[in-house]
């Protein structure tokens, strides 16, 4: 491997596993501050790894985490910020349940059907913000903080008694969805649980992912645009038509990231379905560097604090809040950030360090800058 080559891997590597040690040593620095062990809570958690029911729990997890957080770093290699995925991937799994309520097909057809309402209704929500951003400038940031709070109110509208909503128990739901709709999963046993089928479906969109913006013109496209959009409109790319067509596919890969859960166990949607999915996914894909494998392993990552840490309340002869898991997160948040920031000083000043001696090289050898530059 060439040392250019390493030097990268190097600085991809390098930024993650600095973010993840300065989150735990600040997680221990907060225990010690209540007075607990400081490295008890790991230990707890690295056992509830070790049992089957709790890995198929933190897979099943990770495939929506996967999910949403591709939906948000599509965004970002656009140069995008869309915070609206959790409102996007809300509105998509409740439109999609409501749906599969009323239609019945046969299964072949069902579940494409399905699949196609969570992706159009992810990309109308995410469009809003893209049109808004392209016609009147308006920052996609404030547009999706604003629609998720909206597509809060559209929920519970929709969900109320006289338009979708079926009461079950104390649960207002928008009632069982056919079984044809239901999505097949692998059953390892009653004592251990199923794998949700559409996991797979994640592992499919994560190659997606990577041959289209790696292996295609109109990935060359949107990463051009995303670095900047006068050079891309200058080489004849059109940086508004980008700019939306990366909200409507963001929002249409975050409509599908409910689609594991709502499919694969819930077959409805309800008040009690998992909130926050979105803003955890934006941690995520800046965890994972908007790499496909890196966001693999931070949402493999993400699922594990939060499966493994309730065994936290139950700990003996010291019970640990399982906070300490929302802790650990919200730290890795501020040390992905300085950690990157630091591994790209570093990595600058390393370019700037090779330049300069080559330079000396050259001076010495009696060549010329521009031989250097072109070696």
């Amino acid at each position: 491997m060439k040392k250019f080559d390493k030097e990268r891997v190097l600085l991809a590597v390098a930024g993650p596993v600095i973010a993840l040690v300065a989150a735990v040593a600040l997680t221990s620095i907060v225990l010690l501050a209540s007075g607990k062990n400081p490295f008890e809570p790991y230990s707890l958690m690295l056992e509830q790894a070790t049992y089957s029911d709790i890995q198929v729990l933190i897979i099943n997890q990770a495939s929506m985490y996967y999910i949403a957080a591709l939906a948000v770093a599509i965004g970002f290699r656009m140069n995008l910020f869309n915070i609206g995925v959790d409102g996007q991937y809300r509105l998509a799994a409740m439109m999609t349940a409501v749906v599969g309520a009323h239609l019945a097909l046969p299964s072949f057809l069902q579940i494409p059907v399905l699949m196609l309402v969570a992706m159009l209704t992810g990309a109308m929500w995410a469009g809003i913000a893209g049109v808004l951003k392209v016609t009147r400038g308006v920052s996609e940031v404030v547009a999706t903080i604003m629609l998720n709070a909206i597509a809060t109110s559209v929920i519970g509208y929709l969900t109320l008694s006289d338009k979708f909503g079926v009461q079950l128990g104390n649960n207002m739901t928008t009632g069982v969805m056919k079984k044809s709709g239901w999505f097949p999963g692998i059953n390892l046993g009653s004592n251990v649980g199923e794998i949700y089928g559409l996991v797979f479906l994640a592992i499919l969109m994560g190659v997606l992912y990577w041959l289209v913006l790696n292996r295609t013109r109109f990935g060359f496209d949107l990463r051009a645009t995303g670095a900047s959009e006068t050079a891309a409109a200058a080489s004849g790319v059109d940086a508004k038509k980008m700019v939306l067509t990366a909200m409507l596919i963001s929002g249409a890969v975050a409509g599908l990231s409910g689609l594991p859960l709502l499919l694969g166990d819930a077959h409805t949607y309800s008040l009690t379905f998992p909130t926050g999915l979105g803003f955890t996914a934006i941690t995520i894909a800046l965890l994972g560097r908007n790499s496909p494998v890196g966001i693999a392993f931070a949402a493999l990552l993400i699922a594990f604090l939060d499966k493994a840490s309730p065994a936290l309340d139950y700990a003996t002869p010291v019970a640990y809040e399982k906070e300490i898991a929302t802790i650990m997160q919200g730290l890795i948040v501020f040390a992905v950030v300085i950690s990157y920031e630091a591994v790209r000083v570093w990595g600058l000043r390393r370019q700037q360090k090779q330049v300069g001696e080559e330079l000396a090289a050259a001076a010495a050898n009696n060549n010329s800058p521009k031989e250097v530059a072109a070696r």
